[in-house]
């Protein structure tokens, strides 16, 4: 293994998930699906929706207030904001100043929202390691948060979801870290897989397309140029998190690449909340350090549609142990539900056209 130095370290992290959640069964009865046939296909038992007063700015504001409490800094200290989102609110003005002034950042800080369907949240990672590696900004908060959209009978209804998080990244040297970032390696390519022209409410995809030649070749790739750089194994991380569009792409990388399936385990979590799109792999990180251990490794890998892939290598700090518990946990959102019937799930998300 090569001797790594780490690049940043994690000083806070925080989520949130909506408590709507439709069942995939109900879902499919309105458009006279087999729901065993769907639920089998997809893996997603049911998804988070977000409620009539909830979007992107609302979710990628309550994730950051939570990443503030664990990182125990003033938000002023806050020198950059980056929002991911493929459902911005607004077509022209940024949700990151909508948060900034939220939490009370200063307005001496540079802020954008990013877009690059799933993989926009952990774009801005990179971006706020680099601003702080650079010694630009002393903190950087980095977004990912999404009420994904999908076309009434479409496929993409059964996954689209609501949620996100937030993560403070912070110098390599923070004495309280939660986690390092020890490596990154990127892999992108011109692979229209999945898009959304302007003025079109739903996005559309390529099908069987957005498999073989999109996913499992960005998500495979970025994997093994990390595991190249730093001359790691499989065998090293304790926990590995796959972008997860449904439950099924994420376990055949998996095995495709040779690795359990119980080191994704408990990252998890497209089966109970849905495709969080920009939120997805950030959420899945959350899970896994809301129960990991100080040395614990993390490999997590997100995918963008587009397409493209991050990677990243992670290392567990002894912060974990103090901060973990300074704001509600990944569990805890999961756990908070309230069922919706498909009619309430078209008004809460807009679809009702008149």
């Amino acid at each position: 293994m090569v001797d790594l130095h780490p690049l940043a370290s994690i000083v806070g992290y925080g989520v949130y998930i909506p408590k709507y959640r439709i069942k995939s069964a109900d879902i499919a009865r309105v458009w006279g699906e087999e729901p065993s046939r769907i639920e089998k296909g997809l893996g997603i038992k049911e998804k988070a929706v977000g409620g009539i007063d909830e979007d992107a700015a609302t979710i990628a504001v309550e994730s950051a207030r939570n990443a503030l409490k664990r990182a125990e800094i003033q938000p002023t200290q806050i020198g950059a904001v980056y929002v991911g989102s493929e459902s911005h609110p607004y077509a022209v003005k940024p949700t990151a100043t909508v948060v900034a002034e939220a939490i009370g950042a200063t307005p001496n800080l540079t802020a954008a929202d990013t877009e690059f369907a799933c993989k926009a949240g952990t774009a801005n990672i990179q971006i706020c390691m680099g601003l702080v590696g650079s010694g630009m900004v002393d903190y950087g908060l980095a977004i990912g948060a999404d009420t994904a959209q999908g076309r009434p009978g479409d496929m993409l209804e059964y996954s689209a979801a609501s949620g996100g998080a937030a993560f403070i990244i912070g110098k390599a040297s923070e004495p309280h870290a939660i986690a390092t970032i020890d490596a990154t390696f990127s892999y992108t390519t011109d692979t229209p897989d999945f898009w959304r022209r302007q003025h079109a409410d739903y996005p559309s995809h390529g099908g069987r397309f957005t498999g073989a030649p999109a996913y499992m070749k960005h998500v495979i790739s970025a994997t093994q140029g990390l595991l190249q750089k730093t001359g790691m194994k499989f065998e090293d991380f304790n926990y590995i998190v796959f972008h997860q569009p449904n439950a099924k792409f994420p376990l055949e990388v998996a095995k495709k690449l040779g690795v359990p399936a119980e080191k994704l385990k408990t990252g998890l979590l497209t089966p109970i909340i849905g495709n969080t799109y920009s939120g997805a792999s950030m959420l899945g990180l959350s899970a896994v350090l809301d129960e990991a251990k100080p040395g614990d490794k993390v490999l997590v890998t997100s995918f963008g549609s587009g397409a493209g892939s991050d990677s990243f290598a992670i290392t567990v700090q002894d912060g974990i142990k103090k901060k973990r518990g300074l704001a509600p946990i990944t569990k805890d959102y999961i756990e908070l539900k309230k069922y919706i019937e498909y009619a309430t799930y078209l008004k809460f998300r807009g679809k009702l056209k008149v």
